[in-house]
This record gives structure tokens, sequence and C-alpha cells, in this order.
């Protein structure tokens, strides 16, 4: 089903086709069903490090739709009663999560019912038309512990053997047992904030959002969101490398006092202008067509 125009409108037209007494009431329902899930989410973001860049990505999507509201202003408005379908999954995840106490299911129940509503008073071909922020919506939510485990203990390991490969041929001698390297003097422990979890979470979401702000051609957008994995690897590799030097030809306790709580940061701006050369170079080697050399 193709996505059906017609003559440019007004966004408040495309409201007025909702009444505003059924909005009124839906949100304020929605809101205290899912008063507590939203509470707790922004508690997360708030305490825990690993996820604080949820704070910018609902701003992020009301950006896009908000830049995208010409379009979005010109399209029929076509309800669908199939959109109470996706209310009703949305609502019985609801239950099961709140029965359960799974976080991630009552989180994601309520991106199904953002998705519901839009179908049922506006249409498939609106929530086709705000797909990109609406599944973007998705890395505000944490992954579940038990895949936030899976993937943590294999970066650990993979921090350490990169780590482990390099800092012998800047001539420290390791010995690496799993994910502790050790060094002449003292023990380093790549744990789990060292992991790159965090660089790697926070810099795939600052991916996205620099693709779409800084290149229009989609498959170079979908290659920067897939070249921050890497580049978060190697990025916290470094750190862990510089930890191991300076334990090695400095001070062990300045490795584990300042310098080891700044790495962090250093390290993340590292990451973006990575990213931001990889950026470059895709686009020395495929010229946008039209553009001016």
């Amino acid at each position: 089903m193709q996505t059906q125009f017609t003559a440019p409108r007004t966004a408040s037209s495309v409201m007025e086709s909702v009444p505003a007494w059924q909005i009124a009431v839906l949100a304020a329902f929605s809101l205290w069903l899912y008063w507590r899930t939203i509470a707790h989410l922004v508690a997360q973001w708030w305490g825990d490090p690993n996820f604080s860049h949820g704070f910018f990505v609902p701003l992020f999507s009301g950006f896009v739709v908000w830049q995208e509201r010409s379009r979005l202003a010109r399209l029929i408005p076509s309800p669908s009663w199939s959109g109470l379908a996706l209310i009703a999954i949305a609502l019985v995840e609801l239950i099961v999560g709140q029965l359960g106490a799974e976080l991630f299911l009552t989180r994601t129940s309520l991106l199904i019912l953002v998705a519901g509503l839009i179908v049922l008073f506006l249409g498939w071909n609106f929530l086709r038309a705000v797909l990109f922020p609406w599944a973007f919506l998705l890395l505000m939510i944490p992954i579940p512990a038990i895949v936030f485990n899976q993937i943590t203990f294999p970066l650990q390991l993979l921090a350490s053997k990169l780590s482990a490969a390099v800092l012998p041929l800047l001539g420290v001698p390791i010995l690496r047992e799993g994910n502790i390297i050790n060094l002449p003097s003292m023990a380093l422990e790549v744990a789990e904030a060292c992991s790159g979890i965090r660089s790697l979470m926070s810099l795939v979401t600052l991916a996205i959002i620099y693709g779409y702000l800084g290149e229009r051609r989609l498959w170079i957008r979908w290659v920067l969101a897939l070249a921050s994995v890497p580049i978060a690897v190697a990025a916290n590799s470094v750190r862990i490398i510089g930890t191991g030097l300076l334990v090695q030809y400095w001070d062990a306790d300045k490795a584990e006092g300042y310098f080891h709580a700044s790495w962090g940061w250093i390290i993340f701006v590292v990451s973006l202008l990575m990213l931001f050369s990889v950026h470059r170079l895709l686009k020395l080697i495929w010229k946008e067509k039209g553009s001016v050399s």
C-alpha cells in the first residue's frame, strides 16, 4: 500500500481530524497506566551511567517529527480499527510485564501503544511516515539484564585480548588470565565498567543522530551506525592500553585515580572524532551526486 498524499495542508488541519477530547482522555489514561513505568525509566537514566543517553532519545525523536511536519501535514488520515489490535497487544504486554516484574516488557508496551494509537486515529500511512523516530525510541529502553550480561562479558574479554596483544609491543610485559591483565607491578582487571558497553550504547545512539543530521544518503547512515560498534571497542581498548602504560612507566596510583576516571571522557571524544573521520572518508570516496568538487 502506497503512502497517500493530498494538497498541502497545515499541521493543525491534520490534528483537527482527531477530536481534542479523545486525545485528552487517551493521554490522561495512558499517563495513568504508564506513570510508574515512565518514572522508573527516567530514574534509571539518571542513576545508571550505562543508559544516561536515554534522555536524548525522545528529544531527538520529537525533533525528527517536527522536521517532517510539512510532509506529515500532506498525508491523508486513514484511521484503521486494526490499531485496536496493537493497543490490545500493548496492554497484554503491560499486564504480563507487571505480573512478572519484567521492566523491558512494560517499557516496550508503551511504544506499541503509541503505534496502535497512531494507526487507530491516523492510519498505517502515518505510522510508516514516522517509523524512524518511533523505532529510534527503542534506544531509550535499557536492554534486559540477561542480555546486558551476555554482551558485557564478551566485550570484557575482547578488550582484554586486544590490550594484551598491543601492550607487549609497547614494551610492557603482561600475562593475561581471562579479563585480568597482570603487569609487573599490579594486576589490571577489565571490569564491567571497562567493557566498553557504556560508550557502545551511547556511541550507537549518537552515530544514528549524527547520520541523520549530517548525511542524506541512507546507506551511509547505516554504515555509520554499524561502524560505531568497532569504533567503541577499539577506543575502549586504547583506554586500557593507556592505563597499562601509566602503570608501567609512571605511577600505579595515578592510573587508578583521576586519570583512570577521566579516560572515559577522553576516549568517548576520540570515538566521536573517529566516527567523523569515517564519515569524511566515505564522502571522499563516494561523492554525492550533484556535488561540486
